[in-house]
């Protein structure tokens, strides 16, 4: 059974925003450096960027699914035990 990347850790994963209510921020990608239960930090180059879950979709390198970052909008440790409806 493959693990939902919803329930994964996101530290140090690379993640690219596919879309934004921002049209600038569509296509930003990098590190994921810290996670809150409103924000994801990334690390992109040298710069971090902190951007609102809310108003972003996003995908994680290495997985196909597509994330709504409205979905997420809870503690990292309680978004890793929480069980979601298959996309």
């Amino acid at each position: 059974m493959m693990m939902d990347v919803r329930n994964l850790p996101w530290i140090g994963a690379g993640l690219t925003v596919v879309a934004a209510a921002d049209a600038s921020l569509i296509g930003r990608q990098g590190h994921v450096i810290g996670e809150t239960r409103n924000t994801i930090h990334l690390l992109e180059g040298d710069r971090a960027l902190t951007l609102g879950k809310a108003g972003i979709s996003f995908s994680i390198d290495g997985f196909s699914t597509v994330i709504d970052g409205s979905l997420m909008r809870q503690r990292p440790e309680d978004r890793t035990n929480r069980n979601y409806p298959k996309v």
